[in-house]
């Protein structure tokens, strides 16, 4: 089958590789009919996360054709088109129970942190994704979920991560009635955060980045305020003003370790790697809140260490909530909401590039060319 492949940081290359089998009897194989690329990939893509091994094919955002399922598979049949969410999930385990799909004991058993990621390094449990013709999915019962009649399918594809993730950084927020909202990134889970943050009634919601045509993006599809902090002496200071001097009452880091904006964050996170990426974006979130405010933190960062003011959190008394987003959980509501026109998350997608492009398409997002705000990838037996 054609998979992209991981050659090392900035390299990747489309390649022929062994088609996946059923290796447990939870096993179901899905050939995949779109795949994207995400934002939090192009860590991997430039060497920020650990363990991410050459050979690896990456991608945790993908739908597709169940052709094979393993004989204790219930709930699937041949020939359903499923959501795979990006969470690999037991359904069983403490946390699964809790509702925490993200931080699931089972699938990713020798870390402490993080549940199985499909594609996304060892560190995630060293699972190929779906940037492929074909993927193995564990516990095929428990995550799927099928596509409804009707529903398109990049609407769908969307629902693996982009729309959970922003949804759920909005919904950690504890958003009030009337409250300000500052987002940090307006890469698509910013704009999806941005857009969310209405629906659970925000008065304000104010974008932060640097890319114009993004912002721009932004303001159209989510109805917000976007600046420019570039333009800014000080995105805190500008955040403050902007708020009465008080500090926003929430706000979203949606960039994690690839955070520009500060030299030494930059140097000490990205080039020399000493920590796990720059957090510069979550400096930025803890100095912009108000005091008793929330940080809702969905940008990723690799483990173990960021420089990060710890002072100023305690000092402020504000509460910091993070996770992987838990897509399982979210998927019926949201479903709900992309079928009653309330989320239109297909208007995200910019670029439908063929697989056999993918080392095209991960130059083209990287680098913020031609506009692009989401690619989606499509494999030569969905065309």
């Amino acid at each position: 089958m054609l998979a992209m492949n991981y050659r090392g940081p900035q390299r990747v290359r489309i390649d022929e590789k062994p088609e996946p089998k059923i290796l447990h009897p939870q096993d179901a194989i899905v050939r995949v009919t779109r795949s994207c690329i995400c934002g939090s990939d192009l860590h991997l893509y430039n060497g920020n996360v650990p363990d991410t091994r050459v050979g690896m094919t990456f991608g945790h955002e993908f739908i597709g054709e169940v052709i094979e399922i393993g004989s204790e598979i219930q709930k699937l049949k041949v020939g359903d088109m499923v959501i795979v969410p990006f969470n690999i999930a037991c359904g069983k385990c403490h946390f699964c129970k809790q509702g925490l799909f993200g931080n699931c004991h089972e699938s990713n058993s020798q870390a402490t942190a993080v549940g199985g990621i499909f594609g996304y390094s060892h560190t995630a449990g060293g699972y190929d994704g779906g940037q492929a013709e074909y993927v193995r999915v564990p516990y095929a019962d428990v995550g799927p979920t099928v596509i409804p009649p009707g529903m398109d399918p990049d609407d769908a594809v969307l629902l693996t991560d982009v729309v959970p993730t922003g949804y759920q950084a909005a919904e950690m927020g504890g958003i009030q009635k009337g409250d300000t909202v500052v987002i940090f990134g307006a890469g698509p889970i910013g704009i999806m955060a941005a857009r969310c943050s209405w629906l659970f009634g925000a008065g304000r919601v104010i974008v932060i980045d640097k890319v114009e045509y993004r912002l721009e993006f932004v303001r159209n599809y989510a109805n917000c305020e976007a600046y420019n902090y570039e333009e800014m002496d000080d995105p805190v200071v500008f955040v403050k003003k902007t708020t009465d001097w008080m500090g926003a009452d929430v706000v979203i880091d949606a960039v994690g370790a690839e955070a520009t904006g500060n030299v030494m964050q930059t140097i000490t996170g990205r080039k020399l790697l000493l920590q796990a990426g720059s957090a510069t974006a979550a400096h930025w979130a803890v100095n912009s809140v108000k005091k008793g405010g929330i940080v809702s933190i969905v940008g990723i960062y690799g483990p173990t260490d960021n420089l990060f003011p710890l002072g100023n959190v305690v000092n402020k008394g504000i509460t910091i909530r993070a996770n992987q987003a838990s897509v399982k959980r979210l998927l019926p509501r949201l479903i709900d909401h992309v079928q009653n026109g309330i989320l239109n998350p297909k208007a995200l997608i910019t670029h439908r590039v063929p697989l056999e492009d993918v080392a095209d398409a991960y130059h083209i997002f990287s680098e913020k060319l031609d506009n692009c705000i989401k690619p989606v990838m499509i494999p030569p037996s969905a065309r």
